[in-house]
């Protein structure tokens, strides 16, 4: 998979797709949206990717979009301009927030507007401190438009995300974790080991599982009580089905043995049935 705006590599089970356009801080252009949606729909595909991780390259994670190539150069084609929207918007939400595997967002610098959707549409996020996050759209006459309002009420409370979207101010790694944008801050200087080692982690446990319990996740959470306890039954079996009871015969049988306690970590190496 080569790109104009994207590297993408694998070690092990974990693919890595980086922004990389970092003379411009990663600005996502259309070429960019295009190609984005275009590596998410293969990579779903791909049996190898086991944990995505998605950052930037250089010293921005992105800084949103890309005012010039995305607003400004396209403002005499409206239709180009609704086409380009699409593509951003399925890729920043639908295409990620549902991808299979597990997904992390590795904000490594500057996390600007419409790349804030990719932090919170990724099933977790480590930051560096040193990261910069900001809102700036009210800033030159905009609004935070397409899924970054939303995206923001699906994951910080009111109160903060409307004093940022209506400020415009900036905020660093640690506030972002104050305000569960994302779940760990670290030095940058520590930021990609510590996302490999999740990522490691996660790759080692069984693919359907970690499957499964996004799906249960992230649908049961608009139905009711009752049609929600129906879909966790159904994917009970679906897990059952595709693992052929491994999770009875062989997961609850390792505690049975006493190789395994609830709330301790695996072992290396176990786990990685349904690969």
């Amino acid at each position: 998979m080569t790109y104009e705006t994207l590297l993408v590599g694998r070690d092990g089970g974990v693919t890595t797709v980086t922004l990389n356009r970092p003379a411009k801080k990663n600005a996502m252009n259309p070429t960019l949206h295009r190609e984005m949606h275009d590596a998410l729909t293969r990579l779903a595909d791909d049996e190898g990717t086991r944990v995505l991780i998605i950052t930037g390259a250089g010293e921005a994670f992105s800084a949103g979009m890309d005012l010039k190539e995305y607003f400004y150069d396209l403002k005499d084609r409206p239709h180009e301009v609704d086409r380009i929207r699409v593509i951003s918007q399925e890729w920043r939400d639908r295409k990620l927030r549902l991808f299979p595997a597990p997904t992390i967002a590795m904000v490594n610098g500057y996390c600007f507007g419409g790349a804030l959707p990719i932090v919170a549409s990724c099933d977790l996020a480590l930051a560096a401190e040193e990261a910069t996050f900001g809102l700036s759209e009210v800033n030159f006459g905009g609004i935070p438009a397409g899924p970054v309002a939303w995206a923001m009420g699906a994951v910080l409370h009111p109160r903060d995300a409307l004093w940022y979207m209506l400020t415009g101010e900036p905020f660093d790694g640690r506030r972002a974790v104050e305000m569960r944008l994302v779940n760990r801050a670290v030095p940058r200087a520590r930021l990609e080991a510590e996302t490999r080692a999740l990522a490691a982690s996660l790759a080692g446990k069984d693919r359907y599982a970690l499957k499964l319990t996004k799906e249960l996740f992230r649908h049961s959470r608009g139905m009711e009580m009752d049609a929600a306890l129906a879909f966790a039954n159904a994917k009970v079996r679906e897990l059952t089905y595709l693992q052929q009871g491994a999770w009875i015969e062989e997961g609850i049988g390792r505690f049975l043995a006493g190789e395994y306690r609830p709330g301790l970590a695996e072992r290396p190496g176990e786990g990685e049935r349904g690969s």
